[in-house]
């Protein structure tokens, strides 16, 4: 199966030089310059893509806009996010909409295939099937939650919750070290890999993300229980 990725980047010097170096890495490549092309193309490839590159300064409907519906449509995409800033605002608006990762413009050949690779490692872990697993393996069981091995889901209370792959690997990394604090760097390695070029506050924000769709009060977390200056612990609650 192709490895296939949609481009959407305005100027048309930063978009052949992404298109080249991904060609080269293997991928298959489609590339837009508007987020109004990026929408059509995903629709009319109907979704079959695996790693999207968005940059988020661009007119019309910008990266941030386009990310957001691209994962409405699509939890198993893999979303990065191409920025020519450096503010720590663009890069935490982009993960929030739904982004798995960002990379900050000027970046080398090596950067950019580095983070594609390890976000396509994410979906196509996902995408693959499952080995044969027994039914006591299939499953986890830590408080209202189950995270099923199989189908790739976490439920709470019964409830599926809608997660992003990288979401996923999280809930899952944490479920098999329940009440151990992880530290920031471990849990960056174990989900983004050990080659990953990009810094450990990308933790923090998938970790926000996260707790907005499995805590009932996130600012108040009763599971992922933060650190301080170390990491994060995942916790059930005594009654």
């Amino acid at each position: 199966m192709a490895k296939r990725i949609l481009v959407c980047e305005d100027e048309d010097a930063i978009r052949d030089f992404v298109v080249i170096n991904l060609k080269r890495a293997g991928y298959e490549v489609v590339d837009v310059d508007c987020g109004e092309k990026a929408l059509e193309a995903y629709e009319s490839w109907s979704g079959q893509f695996d790693v999207a590159l968005l940059d988020i300064m661009m007119p019309g409907i910008d990266g941030f806009q386009v990310c957001k519906e691209l994962r409405a449509k699509s939890s198993n995409l893999g979303i990065i996010m191409l920025s020519a800033k450096s503010q720590e605002m663009d890069k935490v608006t982009g993960l929030m909409t739904g982004a798995d990762d960002y990379i900050t413009k000027p970046f080398s050949p090596s950067e950019l295939v580095a983070r594609v690779d390890a976000i396509y490692r994410r979906v196509s872990v996902s995408a693959a099937k499952p080995a044969q697993q027994t039914s006591d393996s299939r499953y986890i069981n830590s408080g209202p939650f189950v995270l099923d091995s199989k189908s790739r889901t976490v439920s709470k209370n019964g409830e599926i919750i809608e997660l992003t792959q990288v979401e996923y690997h999280i809930m899952e990394y944490f479920l098999h070290n329940a009440n151990a604090a992880l530290d920031r760097k471990s849990i960056l390695h174990h989900i983004w890999g050990d080659n990953y070029f990009g810094d450990e506050k990308i933790v923090d924000v998938n970790i926000r993300r996260l707790r907005m769709k499995i805590e009932e009060d996130p600012s108040a977390p009763q599971y992922i229980q933060t650190i301080w200056g170390y990491g994060y612990k995942w916790e059930i609650p005594v009654n």
